[in-house]
């Protein structure tokens, strides 16, 4: 088991900046896959970003590349999502997420098994 934990949410202005965190215990070791969703009201949970742990690589979604980053801290087993020039679009709330075992499509919320609670991000025009 995976237990994951956001913070960081909150209210801000369009182009202002949030950092969310997720913290992440239990058998981090066996997860294949990290990443960040969100999902609107009344809309389907989006892939944001996401990351291979064997790899390295990072995914960004279109629509947060060169705004949002993505980073970690291994020895907090903690994950990051900066988040530059926020636009309203951006409102939702955000989800880390952990996959288990391999993952073919990592922009699928349906490929992860371990969620966290989740964080409001509010952006105002």
């Amino acid at each position: 088991q995976v237990q994951l934990v956001e913070s960081g949410g909150g209210l801000v202005q369009a182009g202002g900046s949030l950092r969310l965190s997720c913290a992440a215990s239990g058998r981090t070791f066996s997860s294949s896959t990290m990443g960040w969703f969100r999902q609107a009201p009344g809309k389907e949970r989006e892939f944001v970003v996401a990351i291979r742990w064997t790899s390295g690589s990072t995914y960004y979604a279109d629509s947060v590349k060169g705004r949002f980053t993505f980073s970690k801290d291994n020895a907090k087993n903690t994950i990051y999502l900066q988040m530059n020039t926020l636009k309203p679009e951006d409102t939702a709330v955000y989800y880390c997420a952990a996959a288990a075992g391999v993952v073919a499509q990592l922009r699928s919320p349906l490929q992860y098994d371990y969620w966290g609670q989740g964080t409001q991000v509010t952006v105002s025009s």
